[in-house]
């Protein structure tokens, strides 16, 4: 079961929180979940990591970023699903690093996300993937992950 391995871990969802603005934060069509972007909130939504990698922040703080990214999504995909038992496979992880000037380990920050989501799901967490860096991201966030999940057929 996913919520013991991510327990197992020493990891902890984030507590979902109403999103600011006009979307949802998941939207579930056939047998696909959509995560919307996700930021690196902490435990309580309350703080993001701000700031550019490779300028204001190191590569292993925007590592940090990302795989809060994913616990951030993960949560919400549960608040959506109810639990994690319908998930079959991560499909594809969007990613989008704030770099400063020169900056193009991306992929490496990304590649933080990539991990964790393969060390919860095993070979079913492999995923397609983009790593794109940007100038800015909402609320000076360091990273921003959307994902795509297949749902088994039900």
């Amino acid at each position: 079961m996913l919520e013991t391995i991510i327990e197992n871990k020493g990891l902890r969802l984030p507590q979902v929180r109403t999103p600011s603005f006009e979307y949802l934060p998941v939207i579930v069509y056939k047998n696909i979940a959509y995560v919307s972007g996700q930021l690196p909130w902490d435990d309580s939504f309350k703080s993001v990591i701000k700031g550019k990698v490779g300028g204001d922040l190191s590569l292993e703080e925007g590592r940090e970023a990302a795989r809060r990214c994913v616990l951030s999504g993960m949560a919400f995909l549960k608040e959506s699903l109810g639990s994690f038992s319908s998930v079959e496979r991560v499909i594809k992880v969007s990613g989008f690093v704030a770099s400063a000037p020169g900056f193009t380990e991306q992929p490496a920050v990304i590649d933080a996300a990539s991990s964790l989501l393969v060390s919860l799901f095993g070979d079913s967490g492999r995923h397609a993937r983009s790593a794109i860096g940007v100038y800015e991201l909402p609320r000076g966030s360091a990273v921003e992950i959307e994902f795509l999940f297949g749902l088994h057929d039900e």
